[in-house]
């Protein structure tokens, strides 16, 4: 594939959201190859009953159990779930439906997510509310409070799930500053990685100094910025050698790098390896 397949959640539903059951019987919960990964445009969730499954992100091979919440962000490369007699629920959901406070938390860590392991009772009040939500959702949409219900379920998940992991960080997100810039400079970085490549620039769309925008990342994750630029261009550079048929010179490029050799040498001090390199090693 030339590009990134990337899925579009409004094409499939028009209430912003859609919930699945699934069991271990569905096959469908499993893709090979480099030909099965994509984006979402959307927030992806799932909630595990029992059973275990293997799901592939960014290069990261994580092993999902029965009694795990997880979920991945809007242009979070994956596959779908390896399923090994998993039971559970997936739930697809459009970013505009997703509170800001709830994305304060969601997208507040630098590296990628980990999933959030339920105690009997939050499985039990998760599973609760999902089973309400899907009967809800699957009822007919003539009814006038049609929308107003799944969206006020949709919040109650979304909210409690967002208490889980607001906790288990160990950070009060809605009152600490250096948290909240923490998440408002991820968000910053995700969206503006192929214009902006400088720490000073960063700062200055944030309303910061450098130095303190430094000081932050440095006490809430252990680096400066510089770093994390720096990381996220080589995983954006690593999901594009994988999963394309972009050129290197055509990555570096769409990277927002003129110097496609200079991004030839940025790779592969970063990774210790060269694109070409680690493409044909990944593809193998």
């Amino acid at each position: 594939m030339k590009n990134i397949p990337l899925h579009i959640l409004q094409e499939r539903t028009n209430s912003g959201l859609q919930i699945k059951r699934f069991t271990n019987h569905d096959s469908c919960l499993h893709e090979e190859g480099p030909e099965g990964a994509h984006r979402d445009d959307h927030y992806v969730f799932f909630l595990l009953e029992k059973g275990t499954g293997n799901l592939m992100i960014d290069f990261n091979e994580l092993r999902l159990l029965g009694g795990m919440l997880y979920y991945v962000l809007p242009t979070q490369i994956h596959h779908k779930i390896h399923n090994l007699g998993v039971d559970g629920w997936f739930l697809a959901v459009d970013v505009s439906l997703i509170p800001q406070d709830c994305r304060n938390v969601f997208e507040s860590g630098l590296l990628l997510q980990r999933p959030y392991e339920l105690s009997e009772l939050q499985l039990q009040q998760c599973n609760n509310l999902m089973m309400l939500l899907y009967e809800k959702y699957k009822e007919t949409d003539d009814n006038p409070f049609y929308v107003p219900v799944i969206h006020a379920l949709l919040k109650s998940f979304l909210s409690i799930a967002a208490g889980y992991y607001n906790e288990h960080s160990g950070l009060n997100l809605k009152v600490s500053r250096r948290a909240e810039l923490s998440g408002q400079f991820k968000n910053l970085l995700t969206t503006e990685l192929r214009s902006i490549k400088r720490p000073i620039d960063y700062a200055a769309r944030l309303n910061v100094s450098e130095s303190y925008l430094n000081e932050v990342l440095k006490k809430t994750t252990g680096y400066p910025v510089s770093y994390w630029i720096h990381q996220e261009v080589m995983t954006e550079a690593k999901r594009l050698l994988y999963y394309s048929q972009l050129t290197v010179k055509e990555i570096a490029h769409d990277l927002g790098y003129a110097d496609h050799s200079y991004f030839s040498r940025l790779f592969r001090k970063l990774t210790g390896t060269s694109a070409i390199a680690f493409r044909s090693k990944y593809r193998k």
